[in-house]
């Protein structure tokens, strides 16, 4: 498939009814729902896999642009999918230093950024941030006041969806151990009111703290925990032995 219409219509060429009333109830499409509006062809997320094995490769990112833009939640992930194919072939051992590939790989962000609001749920959030965006933290040759205004811009923003790409895209950071990207954007979120952002602030110290230290974890939580949302605290814990998830929730 060489065009954004060819892999619209052989995508809801696959639609599935039953499975398509299943998503659009986990991801709260209903009036005042986080995901209200979102609709979806029932497609589980290895189908939309093969459709990005079987789309071309060197896909114009103007079409990639109709795709990220498409009414349904799959097609659009389908497009986020294949900017972070297309990312991921630019970071092999062979390219990973080359100047053009570095350039290419600052488009694709840059493309990426452009359309973050069409990552409009937590899926196409959590599968798109950590590999683009974090990816890029840790490979671009931009200097680190760079990319902190960029990622601040997500994290200061009104949208929740550009707020949470901030907050994942750290996993990437983390697992190259670099705590410090994860701690700045949970200290900015800690106090954000909604339960989405909580979750997605708890899981990422949860991994910094499997990454980088649990030792940093501890020394944020005693810093935090009591002004923490339990949910955030609860996920920060996770992997924690019971009896001191037990003392943190405690206070």
């Amino acid at each position: 498939m060489t065009t954004a219409n060819e892999i619209i219509t052989y995508m809801e060429s696959l639609r599935n009814e039953e499975q398509r009333e299943v998503l659009m109830r986990f991801f709260k499409t209903g009036k005042g729902q986080y995901g209200e509006g979102d609709e979806f062809l029932g497609l589980r997320v290895p189908q939309t896999r093969e459709v990005v094995r079987l789309a071309d490769a060197d896909m114009p990112l103007g079409e990639v642009h109709t795709l990220i833009m498409s009414r349904w939640h799959e097609v659009r992930l389908c497009g986020l999918l294949m900017l972070v194919r297309r990312f991921e072939q630019l970071t092999t051992k062979r390219l990973v230093n080359n100047a053009d590939a570095a350039k290419n790989r600052d488009e694709i962000v840059d493309f990426y950024l452009q359309h973050a609001d069409q990552a409009n749920n937590w899926d196409l959030v959590d599968l798109s941030a950590p590999k683009l965006l974090g990816h890029w933290l840790v490979l671009s040759t931009a200097d680190t006041d760079t990319k902190l205004r960029r990622v601040d811009a997500l994290a200061q923003s009104d949208n929740l969806w550009r707020q949470r790409i901030s907050m994942v895209c750290t996993w990437k950071t983390s697992q190259q151990g670099d705590a410090s990207w994860c701690l700045r954007y949970a200290e900015m979120h800690l106090h954000h009111t909604h339960d989405l952002m909580h979750k997605a602030v708890g899981w990422m110290l949860r991994e910094m703290g499997k990454q980088v230290s649990m030792d940093l974890l501890r020394d944020f939580l005693r810093q935090h925990a009591r002004e923490m949302p339990r949910t955030m605290l609860r996920y920060a814990i996770e992997k924690m032995p019971a009896d001191e998830r037990r003392q943190w929730m405690e206070q």
